[in-house]
């Protein structure tokens, strides 16, 4: 998989492969960026949180692009290793980046984490940990106000939309059996 854009454009980083990993394709990560641009994220200001990580590509995509810093939860020890190797070969200062192998909601109902302006939640399919993820993610204080959620879902998920009162639906789109939901806080 190619790095889309910014400092380390063209650059590949490894993937994971197993049930419930499916990294976003490049067609989806150019749209979603896309989107984001459009909403006006200043990268340099911008704190982000890659949720159910897999390989780390929306994290790694948005550090490319220049986000102050990019914190990676991931529970499966292999795809921890992997966003770790994809991050050295990639030469990103540790500064601006951390990887957690945990449980995203035990991560997400610890202390300690964020506020962040971005958030990409990328949950297992059929596993319902969206609207868990967004509820601790709102209610732990671990999206800034203002901040931006993207969640990437499976294209059959029902749910209202926006999923709590304390967002804002920005973008609702699919591709083939991938959904993209864009929120901002209220």
């Amino acid at each position: 998989m190619r790095i889309i854009a910014g400092e380390y454009r063209g650059r590949q980083i490894r993937t994971t492969e197993g049930p419930g990993y499916r990294p976003a394709t490049g067609k989806v990560r150019e749209s979603l960026f896309s989107m984001l641009e459009s909403l006006g994220v200043d990268w340099g200001e911008t704190r982000v949180a890659d949720i159910f990580a897999g390989s780390g590509s929306l994290g790694i995509e948005a550090l490319s692009r220049g986000a102050r810093d990019a914190v990676f939860v991931e529970k499966a020890a292999q795809a921890a290793t992997l966003i770790r190797s994809n991050l050295e070969a990639l030469g990103v200062e540790r500064r601006r980046c951390s990887v957690v192998k945990t449980d995203a909601l035990r991560w997400l109902g610890g202390s300690g984490c964020g506020p962040f302006e971005l958030v990409f939640i990328d949950p297992p399919y059929g596993k319902d940990l969206l609207l868990p993820t967004l509820g601790l993610l709102l209610e732990r204080g671990a999206l800034a106000p203002d901040g931006i959620v993207c969640a990437e879902v499976e294209a059959g998920l029902r749910f209202e939309n926006p999923p709590r009162q304390d967002l804002f639906l920005l973008r609702d789109k699919l591709y083939g059996q991938t959904r993209i939901c864009v929120w901002r806080r209220n």
